[in-house]
């Protein structure tokens, strides 16, 4: 392979832009400057500490260490999905939802891209099994956040009008449908944007970072199709799961609107 090493310097030029863009914030008075920096010195750390972490595993593959790893990915993408939500599940629901969602869709699609399609021996290599499953995670994340904070918030602004078709004699499941629906559509929404932008507006990714690392152009294409596809199915089956159990949350077993659920960030 053609791998053209990156020094520390080409890296801090990269990271200038950022520096950059930070500074034209700031002229700017929009307030995210702390934010910006702050994520790009948390993209610094956690990616040279995953990198170390993937060393280890790469040299030692063992089962349980992989499991660990995946469930410590689960946990922080749990956590992000109820941190970037404006109206969330108060208690345990606003990170178990999300979490269970993820775990559902994400896992198993991972598993059966490994097993059957893939094919790969063991299933858990981690060349496969920890790049997959990051991939599953993060575009499911996203999805199921999009559409749990549209759900609440539609819920929460939309409650007079819920409570009007629950007096008509609604059940809770029809008096939600339409903002279950929209919430769904949005939570969707960012993947089919990427999936028919693909090749023609965009390279994704994982598509461009095998062509850098001197993977023949027509195998990467079709890495990155399944990796579309797979990623497709676990984000709508995740936002599906979560807008679903979530629209049920708040409602009582009497059916009766129970907003005082959520809490606003």
């Amino acid at each position: 392979m053609n791998l053209i090493a990156l020094s520390p310097f080409d890296l801090g030029l990269a990271a200038a832009l950022v520096i950059l863009l930070a500074l034209l914030s700031v002229q700017l008075k929009l307030g995210i400057a702390g934010q910006l920096l702050f994520a790009g010195l948390r993209t610094i750390a956690q990616l040279m500490l995953i990198g170390l972490i993937l060393k280890s595993i790469f040299s030692y593959v063992h089962l349980g260490w992989i499991s660990l790893l995946s469930v410590v990915m689960l946990l922080m993408a749990g956590r992000e999905v109820m941190a970037r939500q404006k109206y969330r599940l108060k208690g345990w629901w606003g990170f178990g939802l999300g979490t269970l969602s993820m775990f559902i869709s994400s896992f198993s699609i991972t598993l059966i891209a490994l097993n059957v399609i893939i094919n790969v021996d063991p299933w858990y290599t981690p060349q496969y099994a920890i790049p997959l499953l990051g991939m599953m995670l993060g575009n499911t994340m996203n999805g199921i956040s999009l559409g749990q904070d549209r759900l609440n918030q539609s819920a929460w602004q939309q409650r007079s009008i819920i409570e009007a078709r629950l007096m008509l004699g609604w059940t809770w499941s029809q008096a939600i449908s339409d903002i279950r629906e929209d919430s769904i559509r949005t939570g969707m929404m960012p993947i089919i944007n990427a999936m028919a932008a693909a090749g023609i507006v965009s390279l994704p990714g994982m598509m461009t970072g095998q062509i850098l690392a001197g993977t023949a152009p027509m195998e990467a294409v079709k890495y990155q199709i399944l990796i579309m596809f797979l990623i497709t199915a676990g984000t709508g089956f995740g936002t599906f799961v979560s807008v679903w159990f979530g629209s049920r949350r708040l409602f009582d077993e009497r059916e009766r609107l129970r907003l005082e659920r959520l809490q606003v960030n």
